[in-house]
């Protein structure tokens, strides 16, 4: 189970949890999923903004579940509340994600407009992209969008948390101690792409304000997709996609985004498992050898 869990203090320490460990859950979903951000059949085109979809995956994981261990510990030790609730999980993992897209933000910005770009490169590399932006539309075009992504990402990855932790708990327990280990990454994986889908349907509209938000000033690259589309604010974005496109508008897109949600959720939360388990035994074979008895044994 993810956070800080007293139980398990004896077998691993989250303060012994490396800071890697982050790192690698943010990376991790990063090549299954990365060919769900576009639809288009050209390979390519496909991964364009992948170096900066995996800087930010890196990042965003590592920020995001040191910060949920770290508050989730805190709950534990400054309040009443017990940190394996749902509930609990919901506002930690709201939070975490929150302080990570505000570190991760200028690389989000960066992948979208890698991929947005179209046929007509405006951004030759990374380092391109980054002197472009700096120099025509100064440092605060790296955050743009931050008020609808934080409105989305709050209540996504609290809901991530959230079902997960519902959805383990509907597990049933292992028969024996031989199948727990798999059965245990199995339902890992299905729990985290089940709390995936749900938490993406619920909070979509706002990712669709967002996306739309942080293309703004890009125009002239998007021309070649056809009618472009510019917002002056959050608000004046929903009221001009709810008159001209409906409330199916809201929804665009909807489909390929359930599956990437699906595989990146779910592989997150296996890969967490997976790491955690490997640590756990690590941890106790070093305390086996370094016990009396191992000493004999030896």
């Amino acid at each position: 189970m993810v956070g800080y869990d007293p139980r398990l203090r004896a077998q691993l320490s989250p303060q012994r949890r490396p800071p890697w460990l982050g790192q690698l859950l943010g990376w991790s979903p990063g090549p299954s999923s990365a060919p769900w951000t576009c639809s288009r059949s050209d390979f390519s085109f496909r991964l364009s903004g992948h170096v900066p979809a995996q800087l930010l995956s890196i990042c965003f994981g590592a920020v995001q579940f040191a910060s949920f261990e770290l508050l989730t510990e805190a709950v534990h030790n400054s309040t009443l509340y017990d940190s394996q609730t749902a509930g609990v999980h919901f506002l930690c993992g709201g939070l975490a994600a929150c302080s990570a897209t505000v570190v991760c933000q200028p690389l989000d910005i960066l992948r979208t407009r890698f991929a947005a770009q179209g046929q007509t490169k405006v951004y030759r590399n990374l380092r391109h992209a980054v002197f472009t932006m700096w120099r025509s539309e100064g440092v605060l075009s790296f955050y743009r969008g931050l008020s609808p992504t934080l409105l989305a990402v709050f209540p996504y990855a609290g809901l991530q948390f959230f079902f997960y932790n519902v959805f383990k708990k509907l597990l049933p327990p292992p028969t024996t101690a031989g199948d727990s280990a798999g059965k245990g990454l199995l339902g890992s994986l299905v729990c985290g792409s089940g709390a995936g889908m749900i938490s993406k349907t619920l909070t979509y509209p706002f990712d669709l304000f967002k996306k739309r938000l942080q293309v703004g000033g890009f125009e002239a690259a998007r021309a070649h997709f056809g009618q472009v589309r510019s917002y002056k604010g959050l608000v004046d974005c929903a009221v001009q996609i709810a008159k001209d496109e409906g409330v199916r508008g809201f929804f665009k897109g909807l489909s390929p985004s359930l599956v990437k949600a699906a595989l990146s959720t779910g592989f997150t939360f296996f890969w967490y498992e997976v790491f955690l388990i490997a640590m756990r035994s690590l941890k106790q074979r070093q305390r086996t050898n370094g016990s009396p008895r191992g000493l004999e044994e030896r």
